[in-house]
């Protein structure tokens, strides 16, 4: 495509493959399979739902049930061609995983745990089709959990996953071989899930694995933010990710709860510290060297799933590339440009060319067409 590649490094080490090992680059812990099911709704749905509009947290098997049950009488109506309803694999880490593997061409895999049900086989159907090594997952009796992504008119999302009674990975059941060879290892913050996390990260640290971790939501930090900061402050985390609101939530009653301030205390504990402002591009920290870097304006907000997921996506692709912190930070804001265009977090082959077109402008290190699973 015209664009040279250079060799991948992080700090002067090889990162771009595994040689002959054949471990993924980068792995995903997500201890349970998600389904996703998401449509645009209009907004009486939403005030019927417990929680704030905008956030994501665990609701009971009976109110997952009443909010699909409602879906088609609030669904709003497509200008396009577009489905009104789509049902696919989901949840922050699939979303990271699967754009790394089919938009990227970097070699992934996932660890977690689904049920012999249709959506377990829907998940594990549809991250294999796009080249994510899947033979991490484990099979379990039960039920794969579900999420309902609730999308406003203007594209801002509601997020409510029901994780009741479903299968999960427990910490007794990781595994070294699920790391070795590995150079990454890519999480989210959830209570429901801290002491896997702990148990990935031990392992993780112990076979030489960066880790990333994404703050999840800004409900999640505000009620669970003691454990969140064990977390960071045990040296662990070498990448973190958080949004607008959950970096205001991770200050909140400090005297200056700014983005800027959560960054530099993300900074103080992560090699990497990034803050994603939606509209207002992003700002990202490493060791001394501070950027700042705008949104893409040509980017059409159809559906706000997935963006921060994506932006990991192409922030993680230019560190394991060995790009520059502004670079990585540009690619995320194309990759995550990509997914907001269309409903769902799962980027169609379209947006897959518009980023490519927009990598390329802004003279950014393109894939390798040959190893991703769109035609680029």
């Amino acid at each position: 495509m015209g664009v040279e590649i250079r060799p991948a490094t992080i700090n002067g080490e090889n990162h771009s493959d595994n040689g002959d090992t054949g471990a993924p680059v980068v792995l995903g812990l997500q201890p349970f399979a998600l389904v996703d099911h998401i449509a645009k709704v209009d907004w009486s749905l939403l005030s019927q739902i417990p929680g704030e509009r905008g956030g994501s947290f665990p609701v009971a098997v009976e109110e997952l049930k009443h909010i699909l049950n409602e879906l088609n009488a609030h669904i709003l109506p497509s200008t396009d061609d577009e489905s009104l309803l789509k049902t696919i694999a989901g949840g922050s880490v699939a979303n990271t995983i699967r754009g790394l593997a089919a938009g990227f061409g970097i070699s992934c895999g996932i660890i977690g745990a689904c049920g012999e049900d249709e959506e377990g086989k829907l998940f594990m159907s549809n991250m294999g089709f796009y080249k994510v090594d899947i033979s991490r997952l484990r099979l379990k009796n039960g039920t794969t959990a579900q999420c309902v992504c609730l999308v406003d008119e203007v594209g801002n999302r509601t997020m409510r996953p029901c994780l009741s009674g479903s299968v999960k990975v427990q910490a007794d059941e990781l595994k070294r071989e699920d790391f070795k060879g590995s150079k990454w290892l890519v999480l989210r913050y959830a209570i429901l899930n801290v002491e896997v996390i702990k148990a990935a990260i031990k392992i993780a640290k112990e076979e030489g694995l960066f880790v990333s971790l994404d703050l999840a939501s800004f409900e999640m930090v505000r009620k669970f933010k003691l454990p969140l900061i064990e977390l960071l402050e045990s040296g662990n985390i070498d990448l973190c990710f958080a949004n607008e609101d959950e970096a205001t939530e991770l200050l909140r009653g400090e005297d200056n709860a700014d983005p800027e301030a959560a960054l530099e205390f993300l900074a103080k504990h992560c090699k990497w510290a990034v803050v994603t402002l939606a509209q207002n591009g992003c700002i990202a920290k490493h060791e001394k060297e501070f950027v700042r870097v705008p949104a893409i304006g040509e980017a059409k907000v159809t559906d706000a799933t997935g963006a921060g997921d994506l932006f990991a996506s192409g922030f993680l692709y230019g560190l394991v590339r060995g790009l520059s912190l502004e670079e990585c930070c540009r690619v995320g804001s194309c990759s995550g440009g990509s997914v907001i265009r269309s409903l769902g977090g799962e980027v169609t082959p379209e947006n897959w060319q518009w980023m490519y077109k927009q990598m390329q402008t802004k003279g950014l290190q393109l894939p390798e067409p040959s190893k991703c699973s769109v035609v680029t």
